[in-house]
Protein backbone atom coordinates (compact mmCIF):
# COMPACT_ATOMS: atom_id res chain seq x y z
CA UNK A 1 0.00 0.00 0.00
CA UNK A 2 1.82 3.01 -1.19
CA UNK A 3 1.56 6.12 1.75
CA UNK A 4 0.51 9.88 0.66
CA UNK A 5 4.02 10.69 0.96
CA UNK A 6 4.97 8.36 -1.62
CA UNK A 7 2.10 9.51 -4.46
CA UNK A 8 3.16 13.21 -3.46
CA UNK A 9 6.49 12.21 -4.38
CA UNK A 10 5.47 10.40 -7.53
CA UNK A 11 3.04 13.28 -8.44
CA UNK A 12 5.94 16.00 -8.22
CA UNK A 13 8.52 13.99 -9.88
CA UNK A 14 5.85 13.44 -12.95
CA UNK A 15 5.57 17.12 -12.95
CA UNK A 16 9.09 17.83 -13.14
CA UNK A 17 9.80 15.11 -15.94
CA UNK A 18 6.43 15.91 -17.82
CA UNK A 19 6.30 19.69 -17.62
CA UNK A 20 3.60 22.67 -17.16
CA UNK A 21 0.43 21.87 -18.50
CA UNK A 22 0.58 22.30 -21.95
CA UNK A 23 -2.71 24.22 -22.33
CA UNK A 24 -2.68 27.55 -24.52
CA UNK A 25 0.84 27.25 -24.45
CA UNK A 26 0.89 27.17 -28.67
CA UNK A 27 3.10 29.89 -29.48
CA UNK A 28 1.92 33.30 -30.44
CA UNK A 29 2.60 33.97 -34.50
CA UNK A 30 3.54 37.63 -34.94
CA UNK A 31 0.63 37.21 -37.60
CA UNK A 32 -1.94 36.43 -34.71
CA UNK A 33 -0.36 39.00 -31.88
CA UNK A 34 -0.93 42.17 -34.77
CA UNK A 35 -4.69 40.96 -35.19
CA UNK A 36 -4.69 40.72 -31.11
CA UNK A 37 -3.41 44.41 -30.71
CA UNK A 38 -5.26 45.58 -33.34
CA UNK A 39 -8.53 44.02 -31.67
CA UNK A 40 -7.60 45.55 -28.45
CA UNK A 41 -6.50 48.81 -29.90
CA UNK A 42 -10.09 48.98 -31.40
CA UNK A 43 -11.71 48.60 -28.23
CA UNK A 44 -9.05 51.03 -26.68
CA UNK A 45 -10.20 53.84 -29.75
CA UNK A 46 -13.83 53.22 -28.67
CA UNK A 47 -13.54 53.60 -24.85
CA UNK A 48 -11.69 56.52 -25.63
CA UNK A 49 -14.49 58.21 -27.34
CA UNK A 50 -16.91 57.22 -24.87
CA UNK A 51 -14.81 58.14 -21.77
CA UNK A 52 -13.98 61.59 -23.44
CA UNK A 53 -18.12 61.87 -24.49
CA UNK A 54 -18.21 61.56 -27.41
CA UNK A 55 -22.29 61.35 -28.20
CA UNK A 56 -22.10 59.62 -31.90
CA UNK A 57 -19.95 56.92 -30.02
CA UNK A 58 -22.49 56.29 -27.29
CA UNK A 59 -25.46 56.37 -29.64
CA UNK A 60 -23.34 53.43 -31.36
CA UNK A 61 -22.92 51.73 -28.63
CA UNK A 62 -26.97 52.17 -27.06
CA UNK A 63 -25.66 53.69 -23.78
CA UNK A 64 -26.66 56.92 -21.59
CA UNK A 65 -23.65 57.95 -19.71
CA UNK A 66 -24.20 61.46 -18.43
CA UNK A 67 -27.50 63.43 -18.47
CA UNK A 68 -25.48 66.40 -16.54
CA UNK A 69 -22.87 66.96 -19.64
CA UNK A 70 -19.97 65.69 -18.15
CA UNK A 71 -17.71 63.13 -19.52
CA UNK A 72 -15.14 60.47 -17.36
CA UNK A 73 -11.91 62.38 -18.66
CA UNK A 74 -13.62 65.77 -17.02
CA UNK A 75 -12.66 64.26 -14.12
CA UNK A 76 -9.91 61.63 -14.84
CA UNK A 77 -7.84 63.46 -17.77
CA UNK A 78 -6.70 60.76 -20.32
CA UNK A 79 -7.91 58.34 -17.50
CA UNK A 80 -5.85 59.25 -14.62
CA UNK A 81 -5.75 58.72 -11.25
CA UNK A 82 -8.27 55.51 -12.14
CA UNK A 83 -5.86 52.77 -11.14
CA UNK A 84 -7.40 50.19 -12.93
CA UNK A 85 -4.56 47.83 -11.37
CA UNK A 86 -5.72 48.92 -7.96
CA UNK A 87 -9.45 46.52 -8.26
CA UNK A 88 -11.13 44.63 -7.10
CA UNK A 89 -10.89 46.26 -3.87
CA UNK A 90 -13.35 47.73 -0.77
CA UNK A 91 -14.38 51.22 -2.32
CA UNK A 92 -15.23 53.29 0.76
CA UNK A 93 -17.47 55.53 -1.98
CA UNK A 94 -19.08 52.46 -3.00
CA UNK A 95 -18.88 50.89 0.32
CA UNK A 96 -18.01 47.40 -0.99
CA UNK A 97 -15.84 45.24 -2.44
CA UNK A 98 -15.96 46.39 -5.76
CA UNK A 99 -14.46 45.64 -9.39
CA UNK A 100 -13.07 48.11 -11.57
CA UNK A 101 -16.58 47.57 -13.99
CA UNK A 102 -18.34 48.57 -10.48
CA UNK A 103 -16.78 51.88 -10.01
CA UNK A 104 -17.37 52.77 -13.88
CA UNK A 105 -21.20 52.48 -13.06
CA UNK A 106 -20.72 54.03 -10.16
CA UNK A 107 -19.24 57.00 -11.63
CA UNK A 108 -21.91 56.89 -14.82
CA UNK A 109 -24.69 57.03 -12.33
CA UNK A 110 -23.97 59.09 -9.44
CA UNK A 111 -21.85 62.31 -10.58
CA UNK A 112 -22.79 62.10 -14.29
CA UNK A 113 -26.16 60.85 -13.50
CA UNK A 114 -26.16 58.65 -16.75
CA UNK A 115 -27.37 55.53 -16.87
CA UNK A 116 -25.84 52.00 -15.39
CA UNK A 117 -24.65 49.75 -18.39
CA UNK A 118 -24.18 46.53 -18.55
CA UNK A 119 -21.12 44.76 -17.50
CA UNK A 120 -20.87 42.58 -20.39
CA UNK A 121 -21.61 45.15 -22.96
CA UNK A 122 -19.16 46.38 -25.62
CA UNK A 123 -19.60 49.97 -24.19
CA UNK A 124 -18.52 48.71 -20.60
CA UNK A 125 -15.49 46.40 -22.23
CA UNK A 126 -14.10 49.36 -24.32
CA UNK A 127 -14.70 51.72 -21.22
CA UNK A 128 -12.40 49.40 -19.28
CA UNK A 129 -9.76 48.43 -22.16
CA UNK A 130 -9.16 52.67 -22.55
CA UNK A 131 -9.01 53.07 -18.74
CA UNK A 132 -6.82 49.77 -18.24
CA UNK A 133 -4.49 50.66 -21.81
CA UNK A 134 -4.10 54.18 -20.53
CA UNK A 135 -2.73 53.01 -17.13
CA UNK A 136 -0.25 50.91 -18.70
CA UNK A 137 3.38 50.80 -16.76
CA UNK A 138 1.41 52.45 -13.56
CA UNK A 139 2.49 51.10 -10.25
CA UNK A 140 0.62 49.45 -7.97
CA UNK A 141 0.37 50.53 -4.34
CA UNK A 142 -1.46 48.33 -2.44
CA UNK A 143 -3.91 50.43 0.31
CA UNK A 144 -3.21 54.23 -1.63
CA UNK A 145 -5.87 54.51 -3.63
Amino acid sequence: MLTRSTIAGAVVAASVVIGPASANKDPVTPKQLKLYQEAFMEEVRKGDLLFHGDAAMAEQLGVKLSTTGWACAMCHPMASDTHPQAFPKFQQSMAKFATLRDMINWCIEKPNQGEKIDPESEAMKALEAYITWSNTGSVLVPGKY
